[in-house]
């Protein structure tokens, strides 16, 4: 799992921010707290998880770009539209995967 070193924090995680990533990368399980990424494949925008299913194996040892955080699932698509219309400003198009690893390398 990769983390984005700019990270999208959700209203109610502000404060929180770096004791709940750090419970996330030691695999604690938390309630309703849930990450934004990058999408696994070309075809979608991004994706939300619920950051309990990061304790397991496959998501702790993926690839995944991590680019959020968010407290509740509304927030955490709130944040997905404000992180698409960012995208959208910037680069007129909603290629979110390309306009976060660009700003990465």
């Amino acid at each position: 799992m990769v983390w984005y070193e700019d990270l999208y924090v959700g209203y109610n995680l502000l404060d929180k921010k770096r004791q709940i990533v750090r419970k996330i990368k030691n695999g604690k399980p938390m309630f309703n707290k849930y990450v934004i990424t990058l999408p696994q494949n070309d075809y979608d925008t991004l994706e939300i998880y619920p950051s309990n299913v990061l304790i397991q194996k496959w998501y702790r040892d993926s690839d995944m770009v991590v680019i959020g955080i968010a407290e509740g699932k509304e927030e955490a698509m709130d944040m997905m539209t404000l992180i698409i219309m960012e995208c959208l400003e910037q680069t007129g198009s909603v290629n979110v995967k390309d306009f976060i690893m660009e700003q990465m390398d």
